[in-house]
């Protein structure tokens, strides 16, 4: 019996390929008649492997995190809010190594694949004092953090910016309190802000 099917085109290369336009149109310009035309195919060819647009994102949500996302279990000894914190960095650095990474990611839920790896993650929270609805609570407050810091940094960046995102601090003669918490943080660091703020969080999280 032979099949329809294209055998030279594999899901994993229409993800690099879909990646790789993401990369230079963005999320709002990405479309499957694209996508078939920088691989030299016809449209439908591509439902062989993804049903619709919105399954194509979801994989490639996928697989961003798995190309760009460091997924290390925590050792025994070591305290749970560092490898939370490592894992808030690494999540981050994963979003932004893609534009729109953020929005991308946004609204997906972790599929079967994740689902072993946050299941470590839940065993070292509970044993370290957590139950299961708090840490996983944690875990979510962490991720959806991460993609609301990361959905503003993209945003800022982009060249239909708002005009805000470019203003001066405010006047530290009028507003000193603001101008210093200004200077500190929307001019400072990203990398080092980023970690100030989420250190914030965690250190707040309590068995």
């Amino acid at each position: 019996m032979t099949s329809d099917r294209p055998a030279r085109l594999n899901r994993d290369d229409v993800l690099r390929a879909a990646l790789e336009l993401l990369n230079e149109v963005g999320i709002d310009a990405l479309s499957t008649r694209k996508l078939a035309e920088r691989l030299g195919v016809q449209s439908p060819t591509l439902y062989w492997h993804f049903k619709s647009k919105a399954a194509l994102l979801d994989a490639m949500s996928a697989a961003v995190m798995q190309e760009s996302r460091a997924i290390a279990t925590p050792g025994p000894d070591e305290a749970w809010q560092d490898w939370l914190m490592e894992d808030g960095r690494s999540f981050r650095h994963a979003l932004l190594a893609y534009r729109d990474g953020a929005r991308l990611h946004a609204g997906t839920r972790p599929g079967e694949a994740q689902r072993g790896s946050i299941e470590l993650r839940l065993q070292r929270l509970c044993a370290a004092g957590f139950e299961p609805g708090p840490a996983t609570l944690l875990m979510m407050s962490v991720g959806r953090f991460v993609v609301g810091w990361v959905l503003e940094e993209q945003s800022a960046q982009a060249v239909d910016a708002p005009p805000s995102s470019t203003l001066d601090g405010p006047d530290a003669s009028q507003y000193p309190l603001l101008a210093a918490g200004w200077l500190a943080n929307v001019r400072g660091d990203a990398d080092a802000v980023f970690d100030r703020a989420l250190r914030l969080l965690i250190d707040g999280a309590r068995p």
